[in-house]
């Protein structure tokens, strides 16, 4: 099930209906049960892999605690837990990739090879394995008690809100709050109501529309000019963005619904000044995730330059390799690791004042920002054509396009309305750049808040795109 359908608006109300309903005991097996429905919603024998891993890591959990006198066979059973959850990832997500390469090897050795697979990916499988991992990982450390209650580990992996697409939420934040007696309260709803019409008008209005330029421009880049590569280059920048970003606020906006507080997974990532910056502000959940669970222990930033930088790197491309089996997103990984150390090392050796000093100060400051910004901006968005190619040939075709053919083709027509709706998504996002957009508006008159919640609505419900895109982080 989406969140823009409308099975999910029929659906939603019912839960948190019933979940107010309920007594505090039995709301864990409604929720779970939702939980189920929402993810076979998709195909249902997939949630037999979801068990699969359920089970493994739940009672990984159980026995490291159990034998936790016994540091040797608690780490065995770590070790465990995690290969079994990888081994599932890795047979789900990469074997076609996997046997995809060996098959082109071996042809072009001559040698006759046929094992080659076509096993579809579950949705959202690397974000609840991750979040999977994340718990036996804590209890391991000590941080997390195991927890007892079958139903309610169940539930953590499967709460239905940020169960295929994040964000990826750790045992300390979200198990906690499972247990906690949840009373009903308008502040939520109305909070709750706010973050979900925001991530709509962000998702529906604004992503989908710029996906369409996005598709016929990619999708036929022979009969387009550069100046039109160059726009879509721009375009999926904010697509992407305004897609992950929407489904994002409208996860944060059902879990407040019922009082539940999960985790920002953005903030406003295309004003940071530089690689560093932005990995702070964007896909957040990931980047903590990868920084707790595989930088730090790998000595982080503790460590002499030369074992830091291969830190940063192998973060990096195991990150890019999360998001897809494919050799494109081994190299936006690659890519993206390669300038987080490039930076540091031209801030080592030509250290740029962060401040200007003298009469003109306010208006040197702002331009030292604004270029650090815009070349930010201008590198992600050229990585970002590594991320949407859908091969080396295309990726090697855009670019070439956007450099060689200012002359030829035609030029992209974007519609009025398409800057209107960006420009108005880049004013909010600029504008809560250090909050959250249910927190903005509390600071807000009454006749303000309601004048902006009847123009998004209007938006959302007048002006969405007409072409249903699937969420793009539901392929990952």
């Amino acid at each position: 099930m989406v969140f823009n359908s409308i099975e999910f608006v029929v659906f939603l109300p019912i839960v948190v209906v019933l979940f107010y309903l309920l007594p505090h005991k039995w709301r864990w097996l409604m929720l779970l049960a939702a939980s189920c429905v929402f993810y076979m919603w998709f195909v249902p024998k997939y949630i037999l892999i979801l068990l699969v891993t359920i089970v493994i890591d739940y009672a990984a959990g159980l026995l490291m605690e159990h034998y936790a006198d016994r540091p040797k066979l608690k780490k065995s059973f770590l070790i465990i837990s995690i290969v079994s959850t990888l081994a599932v990832l890795v047979v789900f997500k990469y074997l076609n990739f996997i046997t995809a390469n060996l098959y082109h090897l071996c042809v072009s050795h001559g040698i006759d090879f046929h094992f080659v697979t076509h096993i579809i990916l579950p949705i959202g499988l690397s974000f609840h394995t991750f979040q999977s991992m994340s718990y036996v990982i804590e209890v391991y450390r000590g941080r997390q008690k195991a927890e007892r209650h079958f139903g309610y580990y169940s539930l953590y992996v499967m709460f239905f809100p940020q169960l295929v697409t994040g964000p990826i939420e750790r045992p300390g934040n979200l198990l906690r709050q499972l247990h906690e007696e949840k009373k009903f309260d308008y502040e939520n709803i109305s909070k709750g109501m706010r973050l979900m019409l925001f991530g709509f008008f962000t998702k529906m209005v604004v992503a989908d529309h710029l996906g369409e330029y996005v598709d016929e421009v990619y999708g036929h880049l022979d009969e387009y000019n550069s100046w039109s590569v160059w726009g879509v280059m721009v375009f999926y920048s904010f697509q992407i963005y305004c897609d992950f970003f929407g489904y994002s606020t409208i996860a944060l906006g059902c879990a407040k619904l019922m009082g539940f507080d999960i985790s920002d997974n953005f903030r406003s990532p295309y004003l940071s000044k530089n690689i560093a910056e932005f990995w702070h502000r964007w896909h957040i959940s990931l980047s903590t995730w990868f920084r707790d669970y595989v930088y730090i222990p790998m000595g982080g930033s503790r460590v002499k330059f030369g074992r830091w930088a291969f830190n940063i790197m192998v973060v990096f491309v195991l990150s890019g390799i999360w998001h897809g089996a494919a050799w494109t997103f081994l190299l936006w990984g690659f890519a993206h690791g390669l300038l987080h150390i490039v930076e540091k090392v031209l801030r080592n050796a030509l250290p740029t004042p962060d401040k200007v000093k003298g009469a003109n100060s306010l208006v040197g400051n702002a331009l030292l920002s604004a270029l650090q910004i815009a070349k930010t901006f201008i590198l992600v968005t050229l990585f970002w054509v590594m991320f949407r190619a859908t091969d080396f040939e295309h990726m090697k075709a855009i670019f070439v396009t956007a450099f060689t053919n200012f002359d030829g083709g035609i030029q992209m027509s974007v519609k009025p309305k398409m800057w209107i709706f960006l420009a108005l998504f880049i004013f909010f996002d600029v504008l809560l750049r250090n909050t959250r957009f249910d927190r903005w508006c509390d600071g807000k008159p009454f006749i303000v808040r309601w004048l902006i919640y009847a123009v998004l609505l209007f938006l959302v419900l007048g002006c969405a795109c007409v072409n249903n895109f699937p969420f793009i982080y539901f392929q990952f």
